[in-house]
């Protein structure tokens, strides 16, 4: 059996690092994240988590939005950074489709293209990039 090497030839593949949205602006945002859950432990309040993030953003000279009102729903979001990114908050012992449907909604409400959610309670905490759905219909 003769394996065909060209099969494997990624020269002409088109690079994944160029398809991420906002990739300096999120890798900050997630070190911004990962600092307070340093701080913090996994056992904290929602609340004291954002406190603690809202603080860190504001030490690395990011602008932050908290608590935002979006469209005519009511909708609260946790946070706008930058303008450009949306962050949500959780801290519960795991995170449900019902969070990533909530956090898709609240994309199609504010037109932003990205969402960081991030779940606090795990012992190692992974940001999670939702990015928005133009077609989306729930």
């Amino acid at each position: 059996m003769q394996i065909n090497t060209n099969d494997t030839d990624n020269t002409n593949s088109k690079n994944k690092k160029d398809d991420l949205i906002y990739e300096e602006l999120t890798y900050k945002i997630n070190g911004v994240l990962f600092a307070t859950h340093n701080e913090l432990g996994c056992y904290a309040k929602e609340k004291q988590y954002a406190e603690v993030a809202a603080r860190i953003f504001g030490e690395r000279h990011l602008s932050l939005e908290r608590e935002v009102i979006i469209g005519d729903s009511g909708n609260i979001v946790d946070g706008i950074v930058e303008k450009k990114v949306l962050v949500e908050y959780k801290a519960k012992r795991i995170v449900t489709k019902d969070d990533y449907f909530q956090t898709q909604r609240y994309l199609q409400e504010t037109g932003l293209k990205i969402c960081i959610l991030v779940n606090f309670r795990d012992k190692y905490i992974k940001p999670k990039r939702i990015v928005r759905i133009d077609n989306w219909e729930r």
